[in-house]
């Protein structure tokens, strides 16, 4: 028996639009029809004022870094294969802070506040049934 993958995330009936739109290349946050605010990671309530009439809305994909980490050490497989790697706080141009990696530029060319743009790739490359992931790449427009 193979081991269970650490990355393949778990996806439920709550999640699984938000799956399903990074595999579109599209980027969902939740909004409340009540307060009218948005927020992220998905879940059935608002964290403002606790309505449960959210509905997933399509963000633009843009953000700014708002902070990140050079990882060097994960022994953790499949982590370890991708070493190093950057995790990363997004802030979206919504509002939302999306927990994230950033790819596609050497970590020493990254810094703060600098203009991000989500993108989508399979967690399994290998796998066509892979769930994608949402990460940020540089981006020469402004958040």
């Amino acid at each position: 028996m193979a081991p269970q993958r650490t990355d393949i995330p778990i996806i439920d009936p709550a999640s699984a639009p938000y799956w399903d739109a990074a595999r579109e290349g599209r980027l969902l946050i939740a909004k409340c029809r009540t307060c009218q605010r948005v927020h992220h990671y998905p879940r059935p309530f608002c964290p403002y004022c606790w309505s449960e009439d959210v509905t997933p809305v399509t963000a633009s994909g843009k953000g700014t870094l708002y902070t990140y980490s050079t990882v060097y050490v994960n022994d953790l497989s499949p982590f370890r294969d991708r070493l190093p790697y950057v995790a990363a706080i997004v802030e979206l141009a919504e509002g939302p802070k999306v927990m994230t990696v950033i790819e596609g530029t050497p970590p020493e060319q990254l810094r703060t506040g600098m203009a991000v743009a989500a993108t989508f790739r399979p967690v399994d490359h290998e796998d066509p049934d892979s769930p994608y992931l949402t990460v940020f790449t540089p981006s020469e427009e402004t958040a």
